[in-house]
């Protein structure tokens, strides 16, 4: 069991900007995974950071923490915007996935924000606490299992088949939980069917779904996927946060042929595509080693 001080020191490891990225993440993982007050101090000082990326992990992590005592500080850059969209958008997800109603009135302001994908974002968040509220998880048995443990920005729809939930997928005139609902559904069946059908979805209007979308087939890891995410990467006039998503799932994919395409995108001109790169490769490498765990951080304290 970790101690304040072995948090400490993995946290020192997090807010410091001389730290390689790679480091930096596995460290941030570290005590997502660990968890507790001390923990969740730490990623909140990490805010002020350069790094979109990073700031956005740290968010998501947050989310997946689920502990309430996060919910001041993603407020707090929720609302501030000289934050990047990235990361104000992981926010909101970060306070749906906490959820706790009385987040309820401060997302459904921020469902008209000027940006989009913060706009979206807690468009969704208010609509999966709205579902939350009304008993959803009860009603949830007609839909398959989630096997990756993530809290999601909605539940999966309820059990059909691949070109009934494809079409649901990229009806564009759904609203995004519908379509969402759809997206987790074919993401927890997980056959090459149903990769294939949620490789499609890169194609789609929203920016903030096609972000979705590569961070299911990371999830995935099924190499079928590995042509759209990257002909995704590779349209420079992409969204840079779609981009990101999709660079992270090849690394999650971890074959030989992501490498070269992650090698060829880690000196990219958008900076978080270029990092996004580069915490890949360091996924990659995890992927294909005997290392016991991505998230490192007190091992690596105990051989220093």
């Amino acid at each position: 069991m970790a101690n304040n001080e072995d948090i400490s020191a993995v946290g020192r490891i997090l807010v410091n900007p001389k730290q390689d990225l790679t480091t930096r993440f596995r460290a941030l993982f570290t005590l997502r995974n660990l968890g507790g007050p001390e923990a969740i101090t730490w990623i909140s000082e990490a805010f002020v950071d350069e790094s979109a990326l990073l700031k956005h992990e740290l968010a998501y992590c947050l989310g997946q923490m689920q502990d309430e005592r996060a919910i001041p500080i993603l407020e707090t850059v929720l609302k501030d915007t000289n934050q990047e969209p990235m990361v104000r958008h992981e926010a909101g997800e970060a306070l749906g996935a906490i959820g706790n109603p009385k987040v309820l009135d401060l997302l459904k302001k921020y469902a008209e924000d000027p940006v989009i994908e913060v706009a979206e974002t807690c468009q969704l968040a208010v609509r999966r606490m709205e579902w939350l509220m009304n008993g959803g998880e009860k009603t949830a048995e007609g839909s398959n299992e989630n096997p990756y443990c993530s809290v999601d920005p909605a539940p999966p729809a309820p059990r059909k088949s691949i070109p009934e939930l494809r079409a649901q997928l990229l009806d564009e005139s759904l609203s995004l939980f519908e379509r969402y609902r759809a997206m987790f559904a074919l993401r927890n069946l997980g056959t090459e069917e149903a990769v294939l059908a949620l490789g499609d979805g890169l194609q789609c209007g929203s920016a903030l779904f096609r972000h979705e979308i590569g961070y299911v087939l990371g999830q995935i890891q099924h190499e079928a996927s590995i042509p759209q995410l990257q002909a995704a990467l590779e349209r420079t006039d992409e969204n840079a946060m779609v981009r990101h998503e999709c660079a992270e799932a090849l690394g999650s994919i971890g074959k030989e042929a992501c490498l070269q395409i992650l090698e060829r995108y880690r000196k990219d001109h958008e900076r978080v595509v270029k990092e996004s790169c580069e915490v890949a490769l360091d996924m990659l490498e995890y992927e294909n080693s005997s290392q016991f765990q991505y998230a490192d951080g007190l091992l690596r304290l105990q051989s220093a």
